[in-house]
C-alpha cells in the first residue's frame, strides 16, 4: 500500500489548500488529492486568445483574511501574490439609464448616489450603509470567525449590544428589511443582490445578509495573474513546507482501516492517513459518493436546500458601446421578477447580469470577460445557444456588445458544474442561506466521522473566497487541537490559529470588533 500520511485533503480548493498549508508548516505529513489538473475548486480559468480568463470568482475581498494566513505561516503574502486595488468596486447599470459606481470611499458613495438617485435615496444609502458596517463588526468574531458559532454564544453577544437586534431585522428577509428601509427600487436591488453573494435569494435569505455590503466596501483587490494566483501560490508554499500534491486524482469511497485511520480509495489505488479533510460538496457525502461508511457524516439539514447555480460566460473579444470597469452589474428590469423565476426552478427571463471586464484597463485592445447569469441548481437545461442568446441579447438592449461575438463553447451550465463538482446539482455555495439560523446548519470542521474533517464552501462559515480559506484554517486548527503530533513540528507563535479570532483562539475579539 502507498505511503502512509498524517492528513489526506480530498480537493485542492482554496479551504483545502489553506488547510494543507496550515498543517504542513507544522510539519504534519500533508497528501492533497485533485481530481483536477490544477489547484483552485471553483477559482478555475479557460484559456482564449488573450490568454485565461477567470471562470469563477473573479476578485479578492477580506484581504485580512489572507494576510493573516501567511502570517500563521511565517510568510507574507505580499511576497506570494501582487495584488491591485481596484478604485471602483462596481459600476451599475439600470434600464432607464442610471448608472452608480460605488468605491472603497464611504463618503463619496453617498455623493454618488445623490447624484445618480437624488439626496433622500442618498440618506437611506447612508444609513443602510452603516447597518451593514455595524452587522459586519457584530457578527465577524462571534460566527464567521468562529470554528463552532452557537445560538447561545450569538445571543449573548447580540444581549450585550442590543442596537444588532434591530440592525439585523431578525423576523425580516433580506428583501423584506429592504422595502422596509428603501424607498428606491434601485437602491432595493443593490442591496438585495449581496445575497446572491452566497447562493441566496433575497426574499429567503435573512436580513443579517446586508453585512456582504461592508465586505465588498472595505476593498476590493485583483491578483496580477488573475484569480488563479491565488490558490497557485499557496499550493506553492504548501508544497515548499512538505504538502505533496496529487492531480488528476479522484478520490472515491472512505473507510475505516485496521488501526483506526482512514483508507481513500481512488483511480491510481488505495492511499491511507490517520485523518482525512474533505474539501468538496458536503453533499457528495450524504449521497454516497464517497461510501456508505461516511454517508452519515453530516446531517442532510446541513446540505439542503440547495443554493443557486449560475450560467457562467467566459471568452475574449472587444467590447463596444459601454465604458466598462472591472465589476459591472446590469440590473434587470422588474426588481425581484428574476427570482421569481429561480424560485420555480427556470431561467431568469428577466436576469440580473454580472459582466466582469478583466482587462478594463485596456479598452482598446481585446480583452477577457466573464458574464454570470444567476440560474437555479440541478437545472438540466440543454439548449445552450438560447441561454447565450438570451444573455447577449439582454447586454445588448444596455448598448454592450462583443466583436467577435462569444460562442456557445464558452458557456458553463448548471449541469457542467454538477460534472466540475460532483453531487453538488451545480449548486456553487454549498447550502441556501435560508432563515435567520442558516448560518447555523452548515457543517462545521468536525464531522460525525471520527478522523474526518471538512473545508470548503458548503461548510461553515460559508461560501466565497474568504469564507472557504477560514474553513480551511478551522479544519486544521481542530486537527492540530485533535491529535497529538507524531511529527516534528516547526515552531510557531500559535498553532492553527488566526490573528483575528481562530479556533485556537475562540471568545478573542476580533480586529473589527476590537476597534
Amino acid at each position: 500500500m502507498a505511503e502512509d500520511y498524517d492528513v489526506m485533503v480530498i480537493g485542492a480548493g482554496i479551504g483545502g489548500i489553506a488547510a494543507a498549508l496550515c498543517l504542513a508548516h507544522h510539519g504534519r505529513r500533508v497528501l492533497v488529492l485533485e481530481r483536477h489538473g490544477h489547484p483552485g475548486g471553483k477559482i478555475r480559468t479557460l484559456d482564449t486568445p488573450a490568454g485565461p480568463v477567470d471562470s469563477g470568482p473573479t476578485v479578492l475581498t477580506m484581504r485580512d483574511v489572507f494576510e493573516d494566513l501567511f502570517t500563521s505561516v511565517e510568510e507574507r503574502l505580499s511576497d506570494h501574490v501582487e495584488l491591485t486595488r481596484l478604485p471602483i468596486i462596481a459600476r451599475h447599470f439600470w434600464p432607464d439609464g442610471t448608472r452608480l459606481d460605488l468605491t472603497d470611499d464611504a463618503e463619496q458613495n453617498v455623493g454618488h448616489v445623490a447624484a445618480a438617485m437624488g439626496r433622500p435615496a442618498a440618506r437611506q444609502f447612508r444609513a443602510m450603509a452603516r447597518r451593514a458596517s455595524g452587522l459586519f463588526v457584530g457578527f465577524e468574531g462571534p460566527v464567521m470567525q468562529s470554528p463552532q458559532p452557537s445560538i447561545t454564544a450569538l445571543t449573548a453577544r447580540v444581549l450585550r449590544r442590543p442596537r444588532l437586534i434591530r440592525a439585523m431585522a431578525p423576523h425580516r428577509s433580506l428583501a423584506g428589511m429592504l422595502r422596509n428601509r428603501l424607498d428606491d427600487p434601485r437602491l432595493a436591488q443593490l442591496f438585495g443582490r449581496y445575497a446572491t453573494y452566497v447562493g441566496g435569494m433575497p426574499d429567503a435569505a435573512p436580513a443579517i445578509l446586508a453585512l456582504i455590503y461592508h465586505a465588498e466596501a472595505s476593498g476590493v483587490w485583483t491578483p496580477k495573474g488573475g484569480m488563479q494566483a491565488l490558490p497557485a501560490a499557496m499550493a506553492a508554499l504548501a508544497r515548499r513546507k512538505g504538502a505533496v500534491f496529487q492531480y488528476r486524482t479522484d478520490a472515491g469511497a472512505i473507510r475505516r482501516s485496521d488501526d483506526g485511520g482512514l483508507i481513500v480509495e481512488t483511480d491510481r489505488g488505495p492511499r491511507t492517513a490517520t485523518t482525512v479533510i474533505f474539501n468538496g460538496d458536503p453533499r457528495a457525502l450524504t449521497t454516497g459518493r464517497h461510501g456508505p461508511e461516511v454517508a452519515g457524516a453530516v446531517p442532510r439539514g446541513a446540505t439542503e436546500p440547495r443554493s443557486l447555480s449560475a450560467c457562467v460566460l467566459s471568452f475574449s473579444a472587444r467590447a463596444r458601446g459601454v465604458e466598462l470597469s472591472h465589476h459591472n452589474v446590469f440590473f434587470g428590469d422588474a426588481p425581484g421578477a428574476e427570482f421569481d423565476d429561480l424560485a420555480q426552478a427556470r431561467l431568469p427571463q428577466d436576469p440580473t447580469l454580472y459582466v466582469c471586464a478583466q482587462d478594463a484597463n485596456r479598452p482598446n485592445a481585446p480583452g477577457r470577460f466573464e458574464i454570470i447569469m444567476n440560474a437555479p441548481a440541478g437545472l438540466r437545461e440543454r439548449n445552450d445557444l438560447a441561454c447565450l442568446d438570451h444573455i447577449l441579447a439582454r447586454l445588448a438592449r444596455f448598448g454592450l456588445t462583443f466583436h467577435p461575438r462569444p460562442g456557445p463553447e464558452s458557456l458553463t451550465m448548471p449541469r457542467d458544474f454538477d460534472r466540475l463538482f460532483p453531487h453538488s446539482l451545480g449548486a456553487l455555495y454549498g447550502r441556501a442561506p435560508q432563515g435567520l439560523d442558516a448560518t447555523f446548519r452548515r457543517p462545521t470542521a468536525r464531522s460525525r466521522i471520527p478522523g474526518l474533517y471538512l473545508a470548503g464552501g458548503g461548510t461553515h462559515p460559508g461560501a466565497g473566497v474568504p469564507m472557504a480559506t477560514l474553513s480551511g484554517r478551522h479544519a486544521a486548527a481542530a486537527i492540530l487541537r485533535d491529535l497529538p503530533s507524531t511529527s516534528t513540528s516547526r515552531p510557531a507563535a500559535m498553532p492553527g490559529g488566526m490573528s483575528t479570532g481562530s479556533a485556537m483562539t475562540a471568545g478573542a475579539p476580533s480586529r473589527s470588533s476590537a476597534s
